[in-house]
Formats: structure tokens, C-alpha cells, sequence
């Protein structure tokens, strides 16, 4: 499977550009094991992306990971890591990643992510304005 259309890969460049909590372009995926990626960013030498990785020991990180490793990743029964194809970010990386850590990985449950994106927002509205 081609993990990255052209389309994706101009716009998790283009987000690798600019500075700023980015919505989720791209998760990738171990269909017979543990292993969850959710990438906002691409570097523009193609190859380093960034995002939330869980590789399913239940501490989910942000950070950066080769696009190459990934691709060269072989599991059994000849398959690979995977794009899922009905993913559509819905909320900021960093609401993912809260949610993930409360819930020991990544998750799409929208519960789940709406209550991470309240508590943001209510720490972020006790903050003194500058």
C-alpha cells in the first residue's frame, strides 16, 4: 500500500512549515499487532514525520519517525504497515495525545476526545493573558 498520495504529503508539509498544534493528516497502522500513528507533519526531506506513535505498551508519545522505517517495516503473512483510509482528524495532535495518555493508547473514541479538548481548554482559559 502507498502510505502517502501526493495530496498527503503536501499537506503534512505544508503543516511541517508553519509552527502550531496541527490536526492529524495520516494514521498509519499495524493490522496484525500493536502499533498506531497519527502524523500532522513532514519534514521537507520527505522522510521525517511527526505525530503521536503508540506502539501499543500503553505510553503513547509524540515525536518524530522515519517515513522509510515505517515503509520497510515487514510483518508476517507478507503484509505491512497501513494507511487507514477512513481517518479524518478531527481535533489538534495534542487533544489526541491527551486522550491517549488517559486511555493507555490512541484513541478515536469521541468521548473520549471532546473531554480531552475541554480540559485543555479550561486549563488554557485560567492562564493569565498577557
Amino acid at each position: 500500500m502507498l502510505l502517502l498520495t501526493q495530496d498527503l504529503r503536501a499537506r503534512l508539509i505544508t503543516n511541517g512549515k508553519s509552527r502550531g498544534d496541527h490536526v492529524p493528516v495520516v494514521k498509519f497502522f499495524n493490522p496484525v499487532g500493536s502499533g498506531t500513528w497519527l502524523f500532522s507533519e513532514l519534514d521537507e526531506d520527505g522522510d521525517i514525520l511527526f505525530g503521536l506513535c503508540d506502539l501499543g505498551f500503553g505510553c503513547p508519545e509524540m515525536g518524530s519517525v522515519s517515513l522509510a522505517e515505517i515503509a520497510a517495516v515487514t510483518l508476517p503473512f507478507g503484509l505491512t504497515i497501513e494507511r487507514d483510509l477512513c481517518f479524518e482528524g478531527r481535533f489538534p495532535l495534542t487533544i489526541y495525545a491527551d486522550a491517549a495518555r488517559l486511555c493507555g493508547g490512541i484513541t478515536e473514541d469521541e468521548v473520549r476526545l471532546e473531554a480531552a479538548a475541554i480540559a485543555i481548554a479550561n486549563e488554557n482559559s485560567e492562564l493569565p493573558q498577557p
